[in-house]
């Protein structure tokens, strides 16, 4: 029983490193690539998006696959459930709902997530995490308007707290957390979660629909991961400059180094199309959707990934977030289709068949290697962080 008590701490007392987080990810991302595909949160997220609008009249789709089918849909639903059951297991679970103001900026944040995820072709990431790791240039792309846009909407949250404070004073409100005087049962409730959660890819099997019990399980093993280690994107592109903490800057291109040499060997031994993952957005689709993605991540407090694992352990302004992320992806993906601006986006660029398989390596690796260097040395002098 001792032995079981310290196994538990270990996993769900004390937060797992950083950097064995993004290893994890970016193992769980190329094993889900050898499977079918890269992880993206976006093309779930526009699915829930369509079917909203579909049952409301605004759109018509008849090759429009159920959300509790749609691969897409089903990890999303995985990493919201895993990051539930991980907070459950944690004695981390409750409802937190934040003020007005907070919630209001949780909604726009979405809307721009939405934006920006659509001309990028994919959120932080489909569009930057696995298009990178894909090496797709619309990766890296997506990555300078990322860097930008955490810069520009950290600027506008500085403004805000200096000139405006009251937009989003009041005091937030806790429903259903574990209290000090009282044993909490939430570990019990995150473990019959899930066992539950478990047993899904069971029901799924039984009536003809194995891949999508996989997909769910992918998700899920993804929310447990960023939940117990809050290893965040949008930490990893807005702390050096908020508060000068390079640490998940550090972790996002460990991640994105591991996952990249995995989708290589994949992609070069033919086990995966070479254009698999490579979109049409390099140039003003991938940087423009970048930046706007990244105000949008940095209001809302959560990226493609990070809105949905935190909705999980009861953020409610995460909750606003999803929702106008998702109707987000579909009025700008509408728009686009009907505007004919969806072929201008950009080019899709595999960038070995420009620099070859080494030279393409080499400067995901360097680009890569820079940006940590930056955080680290940034980190220690301070020099462009805000406190």
């Amino acid at each position: 029983m001792k032995a079981f008590r310290e196994q538990y701490a270990a996993l769900f007392a004390r937060p797992w490193p950083a950097w064995g987080a993004a290893i994890l990810v970016a193992t769980v991302n190329v094993f889900l690539f050898a499977f079918d595909r890269p992880w993206t949160a976006s093309d779930g997220m526009r699915n829930w998006g369509d079917w909203v609008l579909r049952g409301a009249g605004v759109i018509e789709r008849t090759d429009l696959i159920a959300p509790w089918l749609y691969s897409g849909s089903l990890l999303n639903l995985g990493v919201l459930a895993g990051g539930c059951v991980a907070a459950l297991l944690s004695r981390e679970f409750a409802i937190r709902v934040a003020p007005r103001g907070e919630l209001a900026k949780g909604a726009l944040g979405g809307a721009l997530l939405g934006v920006g995820a659509m001309l990028a072709l994919g959120c932080n990431i489909g569009g930057f995490f696995s298009a990178t790791s894909a090496l797709s240039l619309s990766g890296l792309g997506m990555m300078l308007g990322l860097v930008a846009g955490a810069y520009l909407g950290l600027c506008y949250l500085l403004w805000e707290m200096e000139h405006q404070p009251g937009w989003s004073s009041g005091s937030a409100r806790v429903f259903g957390g574990p209290r000090a005087e009282a044993p909490s049962l939430q570990p019990v409730a995150g473990a019959v979660l899930l066992l539950v959660l478990l047993a899904l890819p069971f029901v799924y099997a039984r009536a003809g629909y194995v891949p999508q019990g996989i997909f769910l399980l992918f998700g899920l093993a993804f929310g447990v991961i960023f939940q117990r280690s809050r290893f965040c994107l949008v930490r990893a592109f807005r702390e050096p400059f908020m508060t000068g903490d390079g640490e998940h800057t550090r972790a996002a291109a460990l991640a994105v180094v591991v996952s990249m040499l995995g989708f290589a060997i994949l992609k070069f031994t033919d086990l995966k199309d070479k254009g698999e993952w490579v979109f049409a957005s390099a140039g003003v689709g991938s940087i423009l959707g970048g930046l706007i993605f990244g105000i949008g991540m940095v209001l809302a407090g959560g990226c493609g990934a990070g809105s949905i694992w935190r909705a999980g352990e009861g953020q409610v302004k995460l909750w606003a977030t999803i929702v106008c992320f998702a109707l987000g992806t579909s009025l700008t993906r509408l728009a686009l289709t009907q505007t004919g601006l969806q072929q201008k986006l950009g080019v899709a660029v595999f960038m070995p068949s420009v620099l070859g398989w080494g030279g393409a390596i080499v400067l995901v690796v360097l680009v890569m290697a820079a940006w940590a260097a930056f955080a680290t040395w940034n980190e220690e002098s301070r020099r462009f962080s805000a406190l």
